[in-house]
């Protein structure tokens, strides 16, 4: 079965045709709970975002803040496994037909296996995987199976990257550009107009993929900042800690829904 790279596109080409920025909502696998994921990320998307990331916890989240630290160890102490990642992936794109990634970093793909990965991936209706640490200079084996099933590569570029390794990232990257709003880790509060609309701009003279702007942004009225230059609004730690803060499960799905559709109308209203 091939992934789902073209619908990852293809949604990205819609909401451009509708004159707006695509929402990406991020929650990590297995938070609270295998299940409870699953459903929270079905509620966000049936809330108004258009696409998904599934965090694929770690151990080591070295550019994760304090709140998706805490979620994935939540995860990890639930007994989480890939498998349980990927059973994810398939009941959320089951649920909604709307575009599934894996955000991930390396190492845990590459011991699972760069094949086994990328084929149950594809399987299970994923569009893709964003590697938030893996250098273009080494990707080429998962890039090559990934292409040869249909899967997005998306790579993560900072405001501190030169133009030529712009240049070299966008050139190998898939499906979107996913642009670091700030230098640091996810979660933080401060501004993020300036920075990310200069690296937006830097983005786009190489590359004619969407560009997708995440890390920082936390509120309806930043995505509606971020939304007048960037092709997607990627919103992950608000949603986080929207169930973090709920005192029970029924009432972090109402949280988190109220939180996406005021962030859809956010990303509408540029």
């Amino acid at each position: 079965m091939s992934g789902n790279r073209q619908l990852l596109t293809d949604t990205l080409a819609k909401t451009a045709g509708e004159n707006r920025a695509a929402l990406i909502a991020y929650l990590p696998a297995g938070f609270p709970t295998v299940d409870g994921g699953i459903t929270a990320m079905t509620t966000i998307l049936e809330s108004g975002a258009d696409i998904f990331e599934v965090g694929l916890p770690h151990s080591d989240p070295v550019l994760d803040g304090p709140i998706v630290q805490t979620a994935d160890d939540i995860a990890l102490r639930g007994g989480l496994r890939i498998k349980d990642v990927l059973r994810t992936v398939r009941a959320v794109y089951a649920a909604t037909g709307k575009p599934i990634l894996i955000m991930s970093y390396w190492n845990p793909i590459q011991r699972y296996g760069i094949e086994r990965f990328t084929t149950e991936l594809a399987a299970a209706g994923g569009a893709g995987c964003i590697l938030s640490d893996l250098p273009v200079q080494e990707s080429t084996e998962w890039r090559a199976r990934a292409d040869a099933l249909g899967l997005a590569t998306v790579f993560v570029v900072a405001p501190s990257s030169t133009n030529d390794r712009l240049a070299e990232i966008t050139t190998a990257g898939s499906g979107f550009v996913y642009a670091s709003a700030l230098m640091g880790v996810t979660g933080s509060e401060r501004s993020v107009g300036a920075a990310a609309s200069t690296l937006v701009r830097r983005v786009k003279a190489t590359t004619d993929l969407p560009v997708c702007v995440g890390i920082g942004i936390s509120t309806p009225a930043q995505a509606t900042e971020v939304a007048a230059f960037a092709d997607g609004v990627i919103v992950g730690t608000a949603l986080v800690k929207a169930l973090l803060d709920a005192p029970d499960e029924q009432t972090g799905l109402t949280a988190v829904r109220h939180l996406t559709t005021a962030l859809a109308d956010a990303v509408r209203a540029r």
